[in-house]
């Protein structure tokens, strides 16, 4: 099953699993139904499609460019899905000759480009921006990122000057026949310039481990590329923008602030709050929440006062209601549960609107036999890199919220 399939299979659980709530008249299953009806099958559908487009493309290619990676001394097999990075690695090392004894090896793979969304170009940007990226290479992908919330964006060269507007003054008003008009002032905008920053690391392995094409294929995708993805979700949170680190989400200024009020024990009310604010303050809807495993846990795991989990339980959904849903999203939101942000904080945002993920390129992965003294000890240095930065246009569409519990009665 591809990952298409498993969405729209995800898709019918959850449809099921609301259909007796939505005969309740439930408010929440209601507007997670139309949700799905204007969203989420609009964008599977669309996705389905550019996958389809992608594939009759690859079809037309002679077999020799197509070949299956399990075939890789040839046959006229042709290529029924997009390769991973870690298969265009081990395919170029294998044509380089290196299996059949070749001396000197240096190889560099297409770079990767990941699947995504990528907004259009400001007309104000315009010299700054590349067009649109159509480039597909499908990658195997964990549970949802951080880098998945934001929307995308390309350059062409290595850094990005946008503007950050200022607060907007005044508003319309209904005036008399005659009467005076209500000025609105924009607040003037500040310059902000982000740098790209990269993202590399090498490893080594031996002559005989490289000998099974199909470990380096798996060494790329399932260890290599899950490193990366880590430390980058750390970055675009939290680096400190010092050196070569990004500025991350949680330290730009102009963030908003939530806090869990007097005599509440969970988080939930005040992550809704978030997002009433994100609306109050930017007119954007907030798209996504970032939560620590362990805060996740503690909600996952709230239970009314008959003892049930609101959430569902280990072997059903929702109060025995449909099945169940891993990682269910909070107030409907795309929910990523990860340890880079802070057990005790949780970021609600307009992900999408609000920040850009900039990529140059994609990640790149070079492999060679000639450095250090790898040649004369069968050895291949495998270097992995990327270059990033994050745009966040609109702090305000972004809200820090602490979920510690605080005092009934502090000081009392």
């Amino acid at each position: 099953m591809n990952e298409i399939e498993k969405r729209r299979a995800a898709l019918q659980t959850e449809l099921k699993g609301l259909l007796p709530r939505v005969q309740e008249g439930d408010d929440y299953a209601l507007k997670r139904v139309e949700e799905i009806k204007e969203k989420d099958m609009p964008k599977l559908e669309k996705d389905a499609a550019q996958a389809k487009s992608v594939q009759d493309l690859l079809a037309q290619f002679k077999p020799d460019d197509t070949r299956s990676m399990g075939d890789p001394q040839g046959g006229t097999g042709t290529m029924n899905r997009v390769k991973s990075l870690g298969e265009l690695a081990a395919k170029s090392l294998d044509q380089s000759g290196y299996r059949k004894g070749a001396g000197r090896v240096d190889v560099t793979t297409p770079e990767f480009k990941a699947n995504t969304d990528v907004v259009s170009t400001p007309a104000s940007l315009a010299p700054a921006l590349t067009t649109v990226d159509t480039n597909l290479v499908l990658q195997k992908r964990r549970q949802l990122v951080i880098a998945d919330l934001f929307g995308t964006e390309t350059i062409s060269g290595t850094s990005l000057t946008y503007f950050v507007e200022g607060p907007v003054e005044g508003d319309f008003e209904t005036v008399a026949e005659g009467g005076q008009k209500p000025q609105i002032h924009f607040g003037d905008p500040t310059s902000v310039t982000e740098s790209l920053k990269k993202i590399a690391a090498f490893y080594k392995e031996t002559d005989e481990i490289l000998e099974d094409l199909q470990w380096l294929t798996s060494s790329i995708d399932n260890r290599a590329l899950y490193m990366l993805g880590l430390y980058e979700e750390n970055q675009l949170l939290n680096g400190d923008g010092k050196g070569t680190n990004l500025k991350g989400l949680l330290n730009r200024n102009g963030i908003q602030t939530e806090a869990l009020e007097a005599g509440e024990t969970n988080a939930f009310d005040a992550l809704f709050r978030a997002t009433t604010k994100v609306s109050e303050q930017t007119k954007f809807a907030a798209d996504g929440i970032v939560i620590n495993p362990a805060d996740y846990q503690t909600l996952r795991l709230n239970k009314d006062a008959n003892g049930q989990y609101i959430a569902g339980g280990p072997f059903t959904g929702q109060y025995g209601q449909g099945g169940i849903l891993q990682n269910p999203p909070l107030w409907g939101l795309r929910t990523v549960v990860t340890s880079a942000v802070p057990a005790g904080t949780a970021v609600v945002g307009a992900f999408n609107q609000g920040a850009s993920l900039i990529r140059k390129g994609g990640v790149r992965v070079e492999l060679t036999n000639s450095n250090e003294n790898d040649f004369t000890n069968n050895r291949i240095t495998i270097r992995v890199e990327e270059r990033i930065a994050l745009a966040v246009r609109y702090p305000a569409a972004f809200v820090k919220v602490s979920t510690a519990a605080v005092a009934a009665n502090p000081g009392a």
